[in-house]
This record gives C-alpha cells, sequence and structure tokens, in this order.
C-alpha cells in the first residue's frame, strides 16, 4: 500500500537531518493538516510530491519503494555480525588502499627528475596529476553511486588503481607516468562512496564507528603507507611501488565484489553530463595555478589568468546548476549551514595535515651537519610518522562514541583543538626522534577525531540518495585545502632556505612559519565549527526513544506540509 507524502519547500531528498527526524514516522491526522497560511502562501513554497512506501521506518534508513531497508545487516550468507563486521573491514581496507596513492611516490620524489629523464618542475605533474584528478572524481563518482550503486562505482574506483599502476610501470617515459597517475587519482571517489555504502548497510549502533574509521582511512593510508613505499624504493627498483600498488587494488577489488552488498537505496534523475565537464573545467583551472604557482610564479599572467578563468567557469556552472531538475551537486543542499560549515571546516583541517605531511619528512632527513636536521633514511622517516596513522585508527571508536554521547560537532572541535595542540607543542619538539613520533600520534589523534566527525555531520543532513555527491564534495574540499596547504607551505620553505652541500634546503625558520600557518589554519577551522547547529538528541535523557505517533489507517493518505526554509 503506497502513502503519498507532498513535501513543500524543496525537491524531494532535500529534508535536513532534524527534518527526517521530525518526519520519520507517520504524523498523525491532526499533524498532517497544514497550517492555513501555508495554504494560501504559494509563493513560501514548492510543492513536490513524492511515493514512498507505507512504513514507520525513519527515512535515514528507509529505501526507496522495492527496496530493502537500509540501517540493516548486509546479506553475505554470514551471520549478522560477522556480516557487518566483514563489510567495514573490507571498505575501509579499499579507503586504505586508496589513500597509498597519494604519497606512494614521496620517498622518491627527489629523485623522479633522474628517475623520468626530465626537469624537477616536470616531474611534479607526477604528483600534481594524481591530486587533480582525485579532486575531479570525488564527487564525480560520488553522484555516479547515487544513481547507478554504491558497489558499482566503488569497483570502478578501486579498478582505476590496478590500470593506472600498471600503466605507470611499465615504462619511465614521463608521459605515461603522469597518464597512470592521473588514472590512479580517480580511485578517491572510492571514499565518499564507501561512506555511503556504511550507511545504507550497517545498522545504527555500528555506524558511527565505521564511519569514522572509513572516513579516517584517508590518512592512515597515507601514513602508513609511507615507509612501505620507503623500504620498497630503497631495496627495488621505483617502478615495483607501482606493482605494488596495483597488487594491492586487486585484493582490495576482489574482497568489495564479494563481502560488500549492493545498496538498494536510489537517487531519481540523469546523470548531469554537461555539469561534469563544467566543474571539471572550473576545478582544473583553479586548482592548477594553485599547485604550479611556485614554479610559474604567482603574479605571472599564465597563473592569474588560468585562476581567473576559473572562478568564471564555476560562477557560470553554479548558475546553471541551480536552474537544473537533476544537478550534479545539489547546490542549495550544499548551502545549508551544517553541510557549508562542515565543508569549510574539511578545507582548513586538509591544510593543517598537509603541513605535518610536508615538514617532518624533510626535517627528518635533513643531515645533522644542517644544525636543525635528524638525518635519519627515508624508512627512518616514514617509521616516525607512521604514528599519526596509527593514532587515527585507534582515536576512531573514540569519536563515534564522542559523537553519539555529545554530537559530531563536539567531536570535530575536540579534533582541532588537538591538533593545534599537537603543533603548539611542535614548536619546541623537533629536536629528537622521539619528539617528532610524539608530536606525530597527537596531531594524528586530532586529525582522527575531526575527520572521523566530518560524514556524520554531512549524512545527518542530506538524504540517503544524496549521500554519495554530499561526501565527495566534502572529500574534494578536504583535497582543496591539502592544495592550498601545498603551494603556501612549498613557497614559505622556498623563501627560507640555507645553502648546504651546493644546494638550498629549507630552514627551521620556514619549518616554523609552516606549523604556525597550520596551527593558524585550525584555529579559523575551530571558529567555523563553533557556528554549526547543536545537535538534536532523538533518545531522552532516561535513555528511553520518544514514543512515536499512533500511526493513521494504512489507506489513508498523509499530506506533509514542511515549513519553508
Amino acid at each position: 500500500m503506497l502513502v503519498s507524502f507532498s513535501v513543500a519547500g524543496h525537491r524531494p531528498g532535500n529534508e535536513t537531518g532534524s527534518d527526517r527526524l521530525d518526519h520519520g514516522v507517520r504524523p498523525p491526522p491532526s499533524a498532517r493538516r497544514p497550517h492555513p497560511a501555508a495554504r494560501t502562501d504559494p509563493s513560501s513554497r514548492r510543492r513536490t510530491s513524492v511515493t514512498q512506501p507505507a512504513t514507520a521506518q525513519h527515512p535515514r534508513t528507509a529505501a526507496p519503494a522495492g527496496a530493502a531497508a537500509a540501517g540493516h545487516e548486509p546479506d553475505l550468507g554470514l551471520p549478522a555480525e560477522r556480516g557487518s563486521g566483514l563489510l567495514i573491514a573490507v571498505l575501509a581496507f579499499a579507503g586504505i588502499v586508496v589513500a597509498v596513492m597519494q604519497t606512494l611516490l614521496i620517498p622518491v620524489i627527489g629523485q623522479l627528475p633522474q628517475l623520468l629523464h626530465t626537469s624537477l618542475s616536470n616531474a611534479t605533474w607526477a604528483m600534481t596529476a594524481t591530486l587533480l584528478s582525485g579532486a575531479v572524481a570525488t564527487p564525480i563518482m560520488g553522484r555516479l553511486g547515487d544513481l547507478y550503486g554504491k558497489k558499482r562505482m566503488t569497483l570502478v574506483s578501486i579498478g582505476t588503481v590496478v590500470v593506472g599502476s600498471l600503466v605507470a610501470a611499465v615504462s619511465s617515459q614521463l608521459l605515461l607516468v603522469v597518464a597512470g597517475r592521473a588514472i590512479q587519482g580517480f580511485a578517491m571517489g572510492a571514499i565518499p562512496l564507501g561512506i555511503g555504502l556504511m550507511r545504507d548497510s550497517l545498522p545504527k549502533e555500528r555506524l558511527g564507528s565505521a564511519l569514522a574509521l572509513m572516513s579516517s582511512s584517508i590518512g592512515v593510508g597515507g601514513a602508513l603507507g609511507l615507509p612501505v613505499a620507503a623500504y620498497i624504493a630503497q631495496h627495488f627498483s621505483w617502478h615495483m611501488l607501482f606493482y605494488v600498488a596495483a597488487a594491492l587494488g586487486a585484493v582490495s577489488f576482489a574482497l568489495v565484489a564479494f563481502a560488500v552488498p549492493e545498496s538498494k537505496v536510489r537517487a531519481k534523475g540523469r546523470f548531469d553530463i554537461a555539469g561534469t565537464i563544467g566543474l571539471t573545467a572550473g576545478l582544473l583551472a583553479v586548482l592548477l595555478p594553485i599547485t604550479k604557482g611556485g614554479g610559474w610564479g604567482w603574479t605571472n599572467p599564465r597563473t592569474l589568468g588560468l585562476g581567473a578563468v576559473g572562478v568564471v567557469i564555476l560562477v557560470l556552472w553554479g548558475v546553471v546548476e541551480l536552474r537544473l531538475r537533476d544537478p550534479l551537486v545539489d547546490l542549495r543542499t550544499t548551502a545549508r549551514r551544517q553541510v557549508l560549515l562542515t565543508n569549510l571546516a574539511a578545507i582548513t583541517i586538509g591544510i593543517s595535515f598537509y603541513a605535518m605531511s610536508l615538514v617532518f619528512p624533510q626535517l627528518l632527513e635533513l643531515p645533522t651537519a644542517t644544525g636543525y636536521g635528524l638525518g635519519q633514511s627515508l624508512l627512518v622517516a616514514g617509521l616516525t610518522v607512521a604514528p599519526m596513522g596509527i593514532a587515527m585508527m585507534l582515536v576512531s571508536p573514540l569519536s563515534a562514541r564522542i559523537s553519539a554521547a555529545f554530537g559530531a560537532k563536539t567531536s570535530l572541535i575536540l579534533g582541532m583543538l588537538v591538533i593545534g595542540g599537537g603543533y603548539g607543542a611542535a614548536q619546541g619538539l623537533m629536536n629528537a626522534v622521539w619528539q617528532v613520533a610524539l608530536v606525530s600520534a597527537l596531531v594524528g589523534a586530532g586529525i582522527g577525531l575531526a575527520y572521523s566527525a566530518l560524514p556524520t555531520l554531512i549524512l545527518g543532513a542530506v538524504d540517503p540518495s544524496e549521500s554519495g555527491a554530499a561526501n565527495g564534495v566534502n572529500t574534494l574540499m578536504r583535497s582543496i585545502g591539502t592544495s592550498v596547504s601545498s603551494a603556501l607551505l612549498g613557497t614559505v620553505l622556498a623563501r627560507n632556505t640555507v645553502h648546504f652541500g651546493g644546494a638550498e634546503v629549507p630552514d627551521m625558520t620556514g619549518f616554523r612559519i609552516s606549523l604556525g600557518i597550520a596551527t593558524g589554519a585550525i584555529a579559523l577551522g575551530v571558529l567555523l565549527a563553533a557556528f554549526l547547529p547543536s545537535a538534536r538528541r532523538a533518545v531522552r535523557r532516561t535513555g528511553h526513544p520518544a514514543q512515536p505517533p499512533a500511526p493513521a489507517p494504512a489507506d489513508a493518505p498523509a499530506l506533509v506540509e514542511a515549513p519553508a526554509e
């Protein structure tokens, strides 16, 4: 039996988390009567008819008509607890594999010009290509997953790890390596898709910790992959880095294909091809001068012109997207306070996260003869930074508990305060390996708390059918933060150098300024997070859930009027 809902104020699937809390169960007849003012003021709202199955389930966990309800144990042919645990482990492993692609070449970045027989400026394209393609891929793959299946598009994303790695592994020619790295970047779409799959498949009591782990996998993979990549680079050919990445991708692909059920939650509509082209062109035009501005020159006409063109393209893209019925990114949803502030906070976290990845390895590897370098090998440097990834994994369950008890806003702010404290402590703790390891663990714990809160905040404000695209945009914001950090801190380090061994190397002043910038960015993030709406408690202090209103007869249509935003 179907019940017809007429939702006012926005198109289907755009209700906020609080809206879904209010309308998650069928209201009594009195609540279904629209206010007289609502009936006489058509200009204040837009009415859209939505057909849903008659159910008392929370819409956050209710699939569309004909679909199995989300929020239940996945049907893997295994015991329920084991099935959920396997799904979480497999998706988290996929996230870690994808994140490893970001740091894969860091151990050999100084040798890339010789390895690729090119100049330093050209060799950096092997890093830039992955960053740019990953930034573009996350919202696009998220939207495709919402429309055509999150598991299906997760497999496509992981498949690009295998293909891109093999393309880059078979040659030392710059063009092929850059092409392979660009293909690898599309794997970043697996992060928001994995978050969406967890939301659609896991029971409520396991969802919080699972989302925390999946979101943190970006940092975990980067931190843990660094020492492994350093070991391979020291003892084998650099091509082996790509072959190992391809093997990891193949294993992850097989695990996802076997252990992860396809989500039955689907968005309705068509894929916005024109919007995809516009967003891709705009992002590339903006991010390219940001990442290459240090080499081109920040006042170079190419840098300024390309950046201006990118801004114009994105503005025009936004105007067109607002007029479409099925946009690539729902900008009205993105403009909601909770979504907007969460995305802005994600940029500041991305800036601070990259600072540690840029400063600490260089500090550890510089010779002791400089007076401040710690003289460690690539492998030891990687192992010293690895506590960051371990700390992120360990605090993920804690972040979920804090979010459940006090709200994800609290977990986000607490995480950023820990990051700021870690960077503040680093100003006086850069004189020994153990000090750098301690700061890495402290900052990693903060990043784990903050990253874990981001998907919870996003999912609490968007419809399940938009979870992939919404988390894709949030992941994009982290990538933008990383790009800005790379350009800004790279410029700072390039301008604060000393002459040593026939080359210019960053000095301690540059390191301190970089960490100070990271501290300032995270302070801005705390300020933004302070304006996030407070969490609404679905359960009373007594621990008993609020009693839902008695349902109306099954054959009675229900008309729900949502207030205009």
